[in-house]
């Protein structure tokens, strides 16, 4: 499917595009608000400035794809590939990344409010700046992130992996 052909979709109020292969596709600025993307391939893909709020893409392939300043408010990334993304300056407040492969992505100041993020790899990833506060962290592995003055206040940490982490300024608490 061409990113034209989604979009003209999407205003004509289809919202399940589960499995679609959208690689490398240019989304810049797209309000997909509430679409199903499913086990999508969007390998590549610039989503950057998107309006993805309460998005779905539970199994997504996203590997490398530029996610910066877009909202995925309250968005499901569960089980999602996310290896190498970009999301600088995305809003990922109350989002699900249970599970989810964040390898070596780019989190520099990306809102996590009271994000899901049991079990999810962020192995090397770069939270530089990044706000978790609330965030559930849960048996997540952040071996050799960069978490220098990421406000992880009140976040979970049970059983994180920080072996190797860049804690540099951390926020940890509110009495610090």
């Amino acid at each position: 499917m061409k990113a034209e052909q989604l979009l003209k979709d999407y205003a004509a109020g289809v919202r399940n595009f589960t499995g679609v292969n959208l690689s490398e596709a240019n989304l810049r600025e797209a309000n997909l608000k509430g679409a199903v993307l499913d086990k999508a391939i969007l390998d590549g893909a610039n989503l950057s400035h998107a309006n993805l709020a309460q998005t779905s893409f539970v199994g997504a392939d996203l590997n490398g794809a530029d996610l910066s300043d877009a909202n995925l408010t309250g968005s499901n990334l569960t089980g999602a590939i996310l290896d190498g993304a970009i999301l600088d300056g995305a809003t990922l407040d109350g989002a699900n990344l249970s599970q989810a492969d964040l390898t070596v992505a780019k989190l520099i100041e990306t809102n996590l409010t009271e994000a899901q993020l049991q079990q999810a790899s962020l192995v090397a990833a770069n939270l530089n700046g990044a706000e978790l506060t609330g965030a559930d962290l849960t048996v997540a592995d952040l071996s050799q992130a960069n978490l220098s003055e990421a406000d992880l206040n009140q976040a979970n940490l049970s059983g994180t992996n920080l072996e190797g982490a860049n804690v540099e300024g951390t926020i940890l608490d509110e009495n610090g």
